[in-house]
């Protein structure tokens, strides 16, 4: 990523709680003193290209915040615990913590920022696991990186609509973080990676797999296993993933002129095109000749 040194020359003065170790940085700043009565307001944010010399030390802060680590390393000592910073780390803080940020001088950091208030802004925290203090991981790493880009961009265009435009953005960023939450290095790693492989031979052979033994069978796990991993790393079951995955499949080419259910049901794996329909409507709430009057 890079940033044009004009724009930075054309930014405003950081506010004093800022860190003066940024080498190039694009930021943008609303209401730096929001009214405590708003469900969620963005009060700053934006992108800093650390120097190798890096750090910040706070014994309080104003605002909740969330940061991203997009390159770089380096260490979150926060709550009395020493964290690593890396490629996709994600962590927390605001009124009340105390922490302290320190950049790797071999591997600047480059990172994101966002400072928030309002009477919603302690349970969008809650809402993604990354309460005050609290520290997560994103999989892949870039994941947040597109709608941290667009809050950004609406908050450098300021104004009322696009200040209540990085308010949603905000809320997005929230359920996209829980979303692709994955565990930190060096906890639960192992089931992760191999979640991460069953979910993905599911996703390639959908049409192929019929049962979630045979799901289970071909990943090499059990089926209690496999359960296991979806429970605690998705929102849904295998065998869910696998119907959903199958019914999406079938739905673009119920899209297709002339079209058959039959057909598309045998090549669901589904000989049977009542219980293909069966199955759709379960999963849609529209039958298959229902979707089909959408178009």
């Amino acid at each position: 990523m890079k940033i044009g040194r004009a724009l930075m020359h054309r930014t405003p003065a950081p506010p004093e709680f800022f860190s003066t170790d940024v080498a190039l940085a694009r930021r943008f700043y609303l209401d730096l003193n929001p009214p405590k009565n708003r469900p969620l307001t963005v009060v700053c944010g934006g992108v800093e290209h650390c120097t190798p010399d890096y750090q910040v030390r706070r014994k309080n802060f104003p605002f909740y915040s969330i940061e991203y680590v997009l390159q770089g390393l380096g260490t979150l000592q926060i709550q009395g615990r020493a964290v690593p910073l890396r490629r996709g780390r994600l962590f927390s803080y605001g009124p009340g913590v105390p922490h302290h940020i320190t950049g790797d001088a071999a591997d600047p950091l480059v990172k994101y920022f966002m400072d928030f208030s309002g009477t919603h802004a302690l349970g969008l925290l809650r809402s993604c696991g990354l309460l005050p203090g609290g520290v997560t991981e994103v999989f892949p790493a870039n994941a947040l990186q597109p709608l941290m880009d667009e809050i950004v961009q609406a908050g450098l265009r300021g104004g009322r609509p696009n200040a209540a435009l990085c308010a949603k953005l905000l809320e997005c960023l929230a359920l996209r973080a829980a979303a692709a939450r994955s565990p930190l290095a060096g906890t639960e790693t192992a089931a992760f990676t191999t979640y991460q492989h069953c979910r993905r031979y599911i996703e390639l052979h959908c049409l192929r797999l019929r049962t979630l033994a045979q799901a289970a069978s071909e990943c090499h796990v059990t089926n209690a296993y496999l359960c296991r991993l979806f429970q605690r790393y998705d929102s849904q079951s295998p065998y869910q993933y696998l119907l959903r995955l199958k019914m999406n499949q079938a739905a673009e080419q119920l899209r297709q002129p002339g079209a058959l259910v039959k057909q598309v049901a045998a090549d669901s794996g589904y000989p049977d095109p009542f219980h293909f329909c069966r199955v759709f409507t379960s999963v849609f709430g529209r039958s298959p000749a229902a979707f089909r009057g959408l178009r």
